[in-house]
């Protein structure tokens, strides 16, 4: 019974069917394709909307289809973290653009390599903790202080009102990967570890948990950055607890805040300059996670 109770409340908060990897979902980007693939998308799009509307066919279940189908495809196709790739991966797929093409050389002096994320709206949070995790494989220190922060971490979820019952399951997720990487850490276990669906989604969902209540207990300040109205707890349920939602400004903000922990992120974009313009997080903590933006997705970058 306890446990039936478990998913029925990973359900209505976390997904329809959530942590089970049964609910898809898409970056903004699809597939993070490059930006001549995006334009010819789009033109197909807008060749869609040309056509006769046929008031026999549900179009709100054409559309769900349709993103499952992508959805699919994509789960199918991509890893949820990949393997390292030579930075030259990304001047080939954008040699047809001039923009990105010449936004991507001037990150070569700094960046030797990069590990693409799957594109499913966790990609950031993927990325974060593939990142963090590789790093502290090799450095111990910050895996004690990590694993000492976690340990912590869970009364303080109890305490602003997150059920135990299924709290404590994400917790305990990851409490024993850190444990186990103590033992046993290299890449290769890391790897293992964000690729297998059941591990690597209970690791999301702990740190929605932890940006959702970091945002909460900062109510008064991050109020003014949300827009439509909500208040902040309505912005966590509906933009930070569930899974396939993406981060944004506000989510990174709060997770690196709530970890202590500093992140680059590096956006590669159409943006004025002919530089890549980066940001840290927290802007006052130096960077040990380096991560690559383009419009809707983010991958991990490697320093030269």
């Amino acid at each position: 019974m306890q446990e039936r109770q478990r998913q029925t409340y990973r359900k209505q908060r976390f997904g329809q069917v959530g942590i089970y990897g049964k609910q898809t979902g898409v970056c903004s980007c699809g597939d993070a394709w490059t930006q001549p693939e995006m334009d010819n998308h789009q033109g197909q799009e807008n060749q869609t909307k040309t056509c006769e509307y046929d008031p026999n066919v549900n179009q709100d279940e054409l559309i769900m289809a349709q993103e499952k189908q992508i959805a699919e495809e994509i789960k199918a196709n991509t890893a949820m973290v990949g393997a390292q790739e030579g930075l030259a991966s990304l001047e080939k797929e954008y040699s047809n653009d001039p923009v990105y093409s010449s936004k991507v050389r001037t990150l070569l002096p700094k960046f030797s390599n990069v590990r693409r994320t799957r594109p499913d709206g966790n990609c950031f949070l993927r990325g974060f903790i593939f990142a963090y995790l590789e790093y502290c494989i090799h450095h111990r220190d910050e895996l004690a202080r990590f694993k000492k922060y976690l340990e912590g971490s869970k009364e303080e979820l109890f305490d602003m009102g997150f059920p135990k019952f299924t709290t404590e399951d994400f917790h305990d997720m990851f409490m024993e990967v850190v444990s186990d990487l103590e033992g046993s850490g290299s890449v290769g276990r890391v790897e293992a570890v964000c690729n297998d669906a059941g591990t690597s989604d209970y690791l999301v969902v702990y740190l929605r948990l932890l940006i959702s209540a970091h945002l909460q207990k900062n109510a008064e300040f991050f109020s003014c950055f949300i827009e439509g109205g909500r208040t902040v707890e309505e912005f966590c349920k509906q933009e930070v607890e569930p899974m396939y939602r993406e981060c944004d400004h506000l989510h990174i903000v709060a997770l690196t805040a709530a970890v202590g922990v500093g992140v680059r992120v590096m956006y590669l974009d159409r943006g004025e300059g002919a530089a890549v313009v980066s940001h840290d997080f927290p802007e006052d903590k130096e960077p040990i996670i380096h991560l690559l933006y383009r419009p809707g997705h983010y991958d991990i970058l490697y320093k030269a």
